[in-house]
């Protein structure tokens, strides 16, 4: 992987990527210094539907973004194929690769709607055959190559636990074993191919009965059910699975405090770090969704919890987020610190993917 460039925007500041952060992911280059604008660039994750414009461009050949997200539905894989080119060619002017990704669960949640997976995940957990779904995620992954797509915000490793759950076909079951075993073998078919994996959405909204996107919302369920509910998420991380999204949820019997699970370090740090052993990238959900967004200085937050890919829906909220990370890391050692070992995870994830045969600069 080339060492990053600085971009045309990067600010003055320079922070050391030191030896800490580098061992927290050795696959990843060593860097002497990043400058801080491009550190935090890294982070952050932005939306688009269609081809970008000079603007959107320039943002990436800046350094003020580390991923794109492919949102609606893409109806030709050709101008899917040449947007990426387009986006990749923007970020190797400054050195190094973006992170580009797509929601592609199966059934009605596909990007590539002319791509697999074509049965719900409701109706693969019917099936109770791990087999089928891994060559499903592996004929999934295929695809997503083929169009420069390099990560899928896939699989669902939420068990419904409420018949009313807002999650419905998108989830495997309600049978926890299941849940956790077709999670498993959908990462295994997408990684097996090259393809990033993402369980989500940690802890767990299976009994959440609107939709977290749409409405702030609180999950009141009972610790125990809750901890059952990590199992596909355990099972995830045994697999291997390279990111794990965190749900905007809030879950006070795990973090008394109220705050949403992104925000949350006894959930990040403690919970799916420390106990369950992820080493992985850890991706927010959207942070333009309601229990979010009006959070003072949520990429803050978000990092200091323990985040390190900030995604967005919305690219203007995005450009929010970039400039008030910015400002907080600028006068925050402790913050420019949880950006290093952000960083860090983020470049072993694309050594990751290059080596896989995905994108180089």
């Amino acid at each position: 992987m080339p060492r990053c460039g600085t971009g045309r925007g990067a600010a003055a500041v320079l922070v050391l990527a030191g030896a800490a952060a580098c061992a927290s992911a050795a696959a990843a280059p060593a860097r002497a210094a990043v400058p801080l604008a491009r550190l935090v660039g890294e982070t952050v994750m932005s939306p688009l539907t269609g081809p970008p414009d000079a603007a959107f461009l320039a943002r990436v050949g800046d350094g003020e973004l580390g991923g794109v997200i492919l949102v609606g539905h893409w109806r030709s894989s050709a101008a899917m194929a040449a947007v990426t080119r387009q986006l990749q060619a923007a970020a190797c002017s400054a050195g190094e690769p973006l992170l580009i990704g797509v929601d592609q669960e199966g059934g009605v949640v596909r990007r590539l709607p002319w791509a697999p997976p074509f049965d719900t995940p409701a109706e693969l957990g019917r099936l109770d055959d791990a087999a089928r779904v891994e060559q499903e995620a592996a004929a999934a992954a295929a695809a997503l190559r083929r169009v420069g797509v390099d990560v899928d915000f896939a699989p669902v490793a939420d068990t419904l636990t409420s018949a009313r759950s807002f999650l419905g076909s998108r989830s495997f079951g309600s049978d926890t074993a299941v849940v956790a075993d077709l999670t498993a073998a959908f990462v295994q078919g997408l990684q097996t191919a090259g393809i990033a994996a993402t369980a989500k959405h940690f802890p767990g909204l299976g009994t959440a009965t609107v939709n977290t996107d749409d409405r702030a919302v609180t999950i009141r369920a009972a610790p125990g059910l809750l901890q059952r509910g990590l199992d596909p998420f355990r099972s995830a991380i045994a697999a291997g699975v390279k990111l794990v999204m965190v749900s905007s949820a809030a879950y006070p019997s795990l973090d008394a405090s109220g705050r949403p699970a992104v925000f949350s370090q006894p959930i990040v740090t403690g919970l799916l770090r420390r106990t369950l052993g992820f080493n992985g990238v850890v991706v927010s959900d959207a942070l333009d969704a309601p229990g979010a967004v009006r959070v003072p200085h949520a990429t803050t937050l978000a990092v200091e919890a323990g985040v390190d890919l900030l995604l967005y829906t919305s690219d203007w909220v995005s450009r929010q987020g970039y400039a008030s990370l910015l400002a907080d890391a600028a006068g925050s050692p402790a913050l420019r610190s949880e950006l290093a070992r952000a960083g860090a995870r983020i470049r072993a994830l694309k050594a990751w993917l290059s080596a896989a045969g995905g994108p180089t600069c």
